[in-house]
């Protein structure tokens, strides 16, 4: 595993932490799949599922789509180059028909 592939996993702990903390959502499935499947797996997962996680959904309706994978991974450039183009495309996709409007940061 990469140094920015180990980060990215990190990254991907923080925001099963801060769901649970600011939002009041207990990820346990996504933090399974983290567990066992490590950080790049489980993004590419949920971003290639033809349709949002349940725990997308519910971050939806709690006003924190901030905190879906979908977003970490669009909004910080960082993580682009372990995506593929049609990977974030569908990533961006799904936060727009959600709504959402990603803070792009470096």
């Amino acid at each position: 595993m990469s140094d920015l592939e180990e980060k990215f996993t990190e990254a991907m702990f923080s925001i099963y932490r801060r769901a649970k903390d600011e939002a009041k959502y207990p990820a346990n499935i996504f933090l399974g799949m983290l567990t066992n499947n490590g950080g790049l797996a489980t993004a590419k997962t949920l971003i290639n599922s033809p349709k949002p996680s349940d725990g997308y959904t519910e971050l939806y309706f709690r006003g924190r789509l901030d905190l879906t994978v979908e977003a970490m991974v669009i909004e910080n450039s960082r993580w682009h180059s372990l995506f593929t183009v049609e990977e974030l495309a569908r990533a961006r996709q799904r936060l727009a028909d959600y709504h959402y409007d990603p803070k792009i940061t470096n």
